[in-house]
């Protein structure tokens, strides 16, 4: 039976509500906020009805929002229904915006409150069931943050950034747009002393220069036209954290020489002010440019290169990374089906050639793109190349057949998924056979018969 509890501070409804509940449900009960939070704690219970109010506040609704957030912040996956008056449907919108899940007022039709916990309930097993499926993927090759990869470059970056987290040097992130720089910054952050502290991420190339400094910087009220208060810059939010600052090869050259003040001292001066601020902030920088021509050209200091790249991490090209690119395919692929509600679908031996020798220009986050419209668009067991995007046209089965009696058709087909399979576990018979739903004898058995290469690993 599932856990539901009722917070209330009338002992009627308690009554009432475990009476009519008690014989569907394991029903805990509360009287007041300390109770209700202390059940909450230790029963999990998937469905909460909570009265606004509570005492100290019957009158008003202060205990039971606060009761509310905690509720939500101990157990975030919990469907909160809230019960008010009859007049108090702004209350219950408010509790809605704050996370709850639905609302009810009083009289309690107990009828009503059935039909609402149920389908509270079957929401909680659908959201239940796709985290299930999502945290049952299995993805061979190391990860860091929200990066995955297991080819020699990558083991590399993540074992730098593993040593170098617990100190507070700066660090450059070198690479092409879309290999993960960002991620790998924020890896850093959350592996480092600071980890508790702000992520401050700014895109030095997104930002007109005329207002990049005062995004950095912040400025004071009447430093120019329209600033009409005090402004923090994104350097002072990343006090006691640590300030990423993507394309720093963009800055312009008075910017570089600010930059390069804060780092030598730690002080900065907001636009239009005279006082020097103390700043506390570890810097990360990115950039995707050929920093040493930068130099030599004029266009970035070679005092602050040095200033930022203590240490230097550079990630790889998708193109560079060899088997990753089907391991990172795989995983985008099991996690749109299970995000998106589709049926787990293959590449197929096509696709997975494309797959691999594709230059992929817009790296992690072209590749990630392009199998999310083809877990989308495709309607087939395979993922096709035409449906990542590629242009070799959709292959017509019909024609494929024709002339073919139905053994030899069979035979065609179960070699065509015996050869995805093999292309998409990389040989690992434990997975190819869970996956087609067979033993692995019966496996081996038509390995051989089709004459496929044994290539796997035994697990």
């Amino acid at each position: 039976m599932e856990d539901i509890l009722i917070i209330d501070d009338s002992k009627d409804i308690l009554k009432q509500l475990k009476w009519g509940l008690g014989t569907d449900y394991s029903v805990y009960s509360a009287y007041n906020a300390p109770e209700g939070l202390a059940l909450c704690k230790k029963h999990l219970p998937k469905v909460i009805t909570l009265d606004l109010g509570l005492s100290p506040h019957e009158d008003g609704t202060e205990e039971g929002f606060r009761c509310l957030k905690e509720i939500l912040s101990t157990n975030p996956l919990a469907k909160v229904i809230v019960v008010t008056g009859q007049a108090d449907r702004q209350n219950a919108l408010k509790a809605i915006q704050l996370g709850a899940y639905d609302f009810f007022q009083k009289p309690i039709d107990l009828k009503e409150l059935k039909v609402i916990i149920q389908r509270a309930l079957y929401l909680r097993s659908i959201e239940d069931e796709n985290r299930n499926l999502l945290s049952s993927v299995e993805i061979g090759g190391a990860r860091m943050g929200g990066i995955i990869g297991q080819c020699p470059a990558m083991m590399k970056v993540f074992s730098t950034v593993e040593r170098v987290s617990s100190t507070d040097v700066p660090i450059l992130i070198t690479g092409e747009s879309g290999t993960g720089k960002e991620m790998i910054a924020e890896s850093v952050h959350t592996l480092s002393l600071r980890g508790e502290g702000p992520f401050i991420p700014i895109n030095c190339g997104a930002i007109p220069e005329t207002l990049l400094e005062s995004e950095l910087f912040g400025y004071e009220r009447g430093a120019f036209t329209g600033a009409h208060a005090q402004v923090l810059g994104k350097v002072e939010y990343a006090h006691n954290g640590t300030l990423f600052l993507d394309e720093i090869a963009e800055l312009s050259p008075s910017l570089q020489a600010k930059l390069l003040r804060f780092l030598q001292d730690k002080t900065i001066q907001r636009v239009g002010g005279r006082e020097d601020i103390n700043v506390n902030a570890r810097i990360v920088a990115a950039t995707n440019v050929d920093i040493q021509r930068a130099i030599k050209d004029g266009k970035f200091r070679e005092d602050l290169y040095y200033r930022i790249g203590v240490i230097s991490l550079h990630l790889p090209p998708l193109r560079d990374r060899g088997d990753d690119i089907l391991l990172i395919a795989n995983y985008f692929l099991k996690r749109f089906s299970a995000s998106l509600s589709k049926k787990v679908k293959v590449f197929s031996p096509a696709a997975i050639e494309y797959l691999k020798h594709y230059e992929w220009p817009g790296n992690v986050r072209e590749i990630e793109n392009k199998v999310q419209s083809a877990v989308i668009m495709s309607d087939t067991a395979f993922i096709e190349p035409h449906d990542l995007g590629f242009s070799e046209k959709p292959v017509d089965n019909r024609k494929s057949f024709s002339g073919l009696n139905l053994k030899t058709a069979k035979d065609v087909v179960e070699k065509e998924i015996l050869s995805a399979a093999m292309g998409q576990y990389n040989g690992n018979m434990s997975k190819i056979a869970e996956s087609l739903g067979i033993s692995r004898p019966t496996l081996y058995d038509l390995l051989k018969k089709h004459d496929i290469q044994d290539k796997a690993v035994r697990h």
